[in-house]
């Protein structure tokens, strides 16, 4: 059973299959922040789209990470440690990208258990 949450113009946020739930790559809305800041806001949005799907940030499975600067991936890693518990730590790879748009400097996609 696939379940589709969320329709953008070209994509579904969040793609529920069985028990698995896709989010799609995520970006901040307010660019103003900062690379701390804006991955803080893809969080926040994370919270509610595992909500919204029927789990949440403890079942994380897995996560991407697209960075345009790898020599700021502390700043990021900062605002992982502040929302997850260690022990619920997913797989995760960081990936260094030339551009993601704009002042984007940080773009996620995760897939938890539900």
């Amino acid at each position: 059973m696939t379940e589709r949450h969320i329709q953008t113009p070209i994509m579904h946020r969040v793609v529920v299959h069985n028990d698995l739930v896709f989010v799609g790559g995520t970006v901040a809305d307010d660019l103003s922040v900062g690379l701390e800041g804006q991955t803080e806001q893809i969080f926040a949005k994370f919270d509610q789209y595992l909500s919204a799907a029927g789990t949440d940030k403890s079942r994380l499975l897995s996560a991407t990470i697209f960075l345009t600067d790898l020599n700021r991936k502390p700043e990021m890693d900062a605002a992982w440690k502040r929302w997850l518990d260690p022990k619920d730590f997913p797989a995760r790879a960081t990936v260094g990208v030339a551009d993601l748009g704009e002042d984007t400097l940080v773009e996620i996609m995760i897939t938890a258990a539900r």
